[in-house]
């Protein structure tokens, strides 16, 4: 089974907040991978803890937040 983390998870494993992350999630730029089945958390896979991280890099080279969403539509991130 491929791991999977709750929102709080992917706080810790990147130092991103809480916040950011749902705007992240918010702006499209991470996903949910599903729900789970009794409580309806959001869960997340190794793949957006990946993504994370290189969203994590470009922000610290100032890539605007805008630029990045670019990225992602056109399948680059």
């Amino acid at each position: 089974m491929r791991p999977v983390f709750l929102i709080g998870d992917l706080a810790s494993l990147t130092g991103l907040s809480i916040h950011t992350l749902n705007y992240y999630i918010r702006i499209g730029l991470v996903k949910e991978t599903a729900r789970s089945d009794r409580s309806g958390y959001r869960l997340f896979d190794e793949e957006t803890v990946k993504t994370l991280k290189k969203i994590i890099r470009l922000r610290q080279r100032q890539t605007p937040i805008r630029e990045i969403v670019a990225r992602k539509n056109n399948g680059i991130l």
